[in-house]
């Protein structure tokens, strides 16, 4: 997403006193009217350009951890070295500058070139199978290359789109605030550019460890001596009468949403269906469209389960300051042309019916294939699976996790990449642990909420500020272990939480 850059600050190629840069703490500025920021570290300083290259983030607003700016708006982390994004969601490198230091003052003038590429691993897979073309799939392809690695790879998705950026379909694209142009995750030409065998509407309906391969639907195999599985999730479909009629719709892709957008025209009512973080967003998308918006779910408040009540509360406050219409404690229990029917007796006018109630792993190609899994495939701390060089990530994958200290599965579009990205080098031999703090972010109209860890469960909740006002923070507890931390207006504070859970993961 580009956006024009604000100039401010001083000009750092004219100077700035060395005083004036306290360690650890971003300066912003321009170099030549390029927005960048400067960020000293012991005796060395670096300058960098200014926004995430994600979403564009405000980089001075961020968190310096070792040599690294953490951007405050989605946890993109960047190397202040090389400028590298190292960790999702961001993949493009940083604008840096040279620094020379000299009487009492720090100057940035000369833009630095884009690093070579690494040189391949002397010890790598002669070819890469990659099953999903989401956001797990594209982030391992793209690792894979930026760790320097020059053979095979095919990547088969059953989706008919490019990889693209999935969290907004439910967000500012299904709203009609965001352009088409927005989601793809890269120019269409980036796969051909990198060699990437990018086969799209190919479905796989077999894995054959034994002979290496997989098989696509039509009997054609596609051999492999690396595979990542990385096949995500499909909606809970609602299993009463008319769910699946004609104004009834699921979210989870990119042709779902365009269906949506294309049943809104016209419409003027919309029942949705599941009080989830899909469901609220896809009403705030609605009410912004326009259109009348009711929300049936079965609990008393909603988001509770995952985010507390003070926090469930806000969210149903701040709704339905926006026109939103709850039926909670209820249940629909039919759908027909007009309208829904509620467990309750009454019922509800609706063009358009959206249903998001959860959604669940697609296992089928694993389980089938005799790999081990469990309410998800089954992965080790390298996320391999039980057949060696064959890896698992995103939606699928269960994983060893330190912070409740049990095997977990989470359903969060940075905890895709992430392990994407950690899968990718550990096919080259890297030997990374995936010790990420889950990270993943919801918008509500002009309020974004940020999540990091995993609470599947809790007891104790400890809340710091007001959600009403905007601003809060919400820590969550299972007796005296702390699992995650939800954060309202307090982005350097939930940089904060990650950085911390990370230091205790990597302490155990």
């Amino acid at each position: 997403m580009s956006q024009d850059e604000e100039i401010t600050g001083p000009d750092f190629a004219l100077g700035i006193d060395m005083g004036a840069v306290v360690d650890g703490t971003p300066v912003g500025g321009h170099v030549g009217g390029k927005a960048a920021i400067m960020v000293r570290k012991g005796d060395e300083v670096f300058v960098v350009g200014a926004f995430c290259t994600h979403y564009h983030g405000p980089l001075a607003e961020g968190l310096v951890v070792d040599e690294t700016i953490r951007c405050p708006w989605h946890h993109a982390c960047f190397s202040l070295r090389s400028g590298e994004a190292e960790r999702a969601p961001a993949f493009d490198a940083l604008a840096r500058w040279r620094v020379e230091q000299t009487g009492g003052k720090i100057f940035a003038r000369e833009r630095i070139r884009t690093a070579e590429p690494r040189p391949a691993p002397a010890r790598s897979p002669r070819n890469v199978v990659i099953v999903g073309a989401g956001a797990a799939a594209f982030a391992a392809a793209h690792r894979l290359r930026a760790e320097g690695y020059d053979g095979v790879i095919e990547m088969l998705g059953a989706d008919a789109a490019e990889p693209y950026d999935r969290p907004n379909l439910s967000k500012d694209y299904l709203a009609g605030t965001a352009q088409p142009e927005w989601l793809p995750l890269r120019d269409p030409a980036w796969c051909r550019d990198n060699r990437i065998d990018l086969r799209l509407g190919r479905r796989v309906e077999a894995l054959d460890l034994a002979q290496r391969r997989v098989v696509l639907a039509g009997g054609e195999g596609v051999g492999f001596d690396a595979l990542l599985l990385a096949t995500g999730a499909d909606p809970v479909r609602l299993p009463i009468p008319g769910a699946e009629g004609p104004n009834v719709h699921y979210l989870r892709s990119l042709a779902d949403a365009d269906k949506i957008i294309a049943a809104t025209a016209g419409a003027r009512r919309a029942a949705v269906i599941g009080a989830s973080f899909i469901g609220l967003e896809v009403a705030a998308s609605l009410r912004t469209r326009g259109l009348e918006v009711h929300v049936v779910a079965p609990e008393a408040v909603p988001m509770a389960r995952i985010l507390g009540p003070e926090l469930g509360a806000h969210i149903r406050r701040l709704h339905e300051d926006h026109g939103v219409v709850f039926h909670l404690e209820d249940t629909a229990t039919e759908i027909a042309a007009g309208g829904l029917t509620l467990k309750s007796g009454g019922t509800l006018a609706a063009d358009v019916v959206v249903i998001g109630v959860g959604v669940r792993p697609n296992t089928a190609l694993a389980e089938a294939a005799g790999l081990a899994v469990d309410k998800g495939v089954l992965v080790d701390e390298f996320l391999e699976t039980s057949e060696r060089g064959v890896y698992a990530a995103g939606d699928i994958a269960r994983w060893p996790d330190k912070i409740t200290g049990a095997r977990v599965r989470v359903e969060h579009w940075v905890v895709a990449e992430r392990q994407g990205q950690t899968a990718a080098r550990n096919m080259l031999g890297r030997g990374e642990r995936f010790d990420a703090a889950p990270f993943f972010w919801s918008q509500h109209y002009d309020q974004a909420i940020s999540y990091v860890g995993h609470a599947p469960a809790f007891d104790r909740t400890e809340l710091s500020g007001d959600p009403a006002a905007g601003e809060c923070a919400v820590t969550f507890y299972a007796g005296s272990r702390k699992l995650a931390v939800a954060t309202l207006g307090r982005d350097l504070e939930s940089l904060q939480a990650e950085v911390a859970f990370e230091r205790a993961i990597g302490a155990l």
